[in-house]
């Protein structure tokens, strides 16, 4: 090696990257759109530039009314409510979807058979059967739980189906021809191959689950976040509906980003696969 290349290797910005300041850029990158869009709103609030400016309060008093609800303990007992519903109804959905997609796109018979009934119930919008969940289920937490099983079910079965069915037959043909039965060729060759389609239906059913559980407590709850928003928009508290809603989304979102790194950690093999 050379005097010049050793000199180059010293001086590569990316070996002298303080791991404080890279996280300090990805922090300000993430946040930079968010705090700028929460200053306009605090300014357009405050100058009331809308037309009824009771129905737009500003970023302070949402947060201000946000924090006597956390101090009460309202928040957190909504909080865990609503989170222990979206759970089940979630866990309850992957349970179903992954062994049904898994059986659909594995076996074609059974996949062309009940493809026609799949099309028509994923079809159906999830809040429009509200009532209907109500009447088989009454309006106690299992309604609530079976609507969001109801949900996030077709993310995950869809994305499951089409993880089995992408699949490149030539890998399959090449396990065949070693002689690999059936059962291992699916857990060690499908299986593997439908992994990260099945975590991104997860993904999208965990955001999900949480959008159907609002619009579940707000028709015959009593407790929970949606229950409180519905309640307090009912009684004109605008500032804690709004203090609801941004909790919803930040619940979202970290669902979202806890699946989303969990994949990511997971299958670190295929980006690799994929750059070289």
């Amino acid at each position: 090696m050379t005097k010049k290349e050793k000199k180059e290797i010293i001086i590569d910005p990316t070996q002298k990257q303080n791991p404080v300041i890279a996280a300090l850029k990805r922090i300000f990158m993430a946040s930079f759109a968010i705090v700028v869009f929460l200053i306009i709103w605090e300014v357009a609030a405050r100058l009331e530039l809308v037309s009824v400016p009771a129905f737009f309060p500003p970023v302070t008093k949402i947060a201000a009314a946000l924090a006597d609800e956390a101090v009460k303990g309202y928040l957190w007992k909504n909080i865990l409510i609503s989170l222990r519903r979206s759970l089940l109804g979630f866990g309850l959905g992957l349970l179903v979807a992954i062994p049904l997609g898994l059986a659909i796109g594995w076996f074609k018979l059974f996949g062309d058979l009940v493809n026609p009934l799949l099309q028509v119930f994923r079809n159906l919008p999830t809040l429009a059967l509200l009532p209907v969940f109500v009447m088989f289920f009454g309006i106690g937490e299992l309604s609530k739980v079976m609507v969001i099983l109801w949900g996030v079910l077709w993310y995950t079965l869809l994305n499951t189906i089409s993880g089995v069915r992408s699949v490149d037959p030539q890998l399959i043909k090449a396990a065949r021809s070693m002689g690999t039965g059936s059962l291992r060729l699916f857990g060690t060759v499908v299986l593997p191959a439908a992994l990260p389609f099945i975590f991104t239906g997860m993904r999208i059913s965990a955001t999900v689950s949480i959008l159907i559980l609002i619009a579940a407590e707000m028709m015959g709850a009593n407790r929970g976040l949606g229950y409180a928003m519905f309640f307090y928009q009912g009684n004109f508290l605008i500032p804690k509906m709004f203090g609801y809603i941004v909790v919803m989304a930040i619940i979202g979102t970290a669902l979202s980003f806890v699946l989303e790194h969990i994949e990511k950690r997971s299958f670190r093999w295929r980006d690799e696969t994929g750059s070289t």
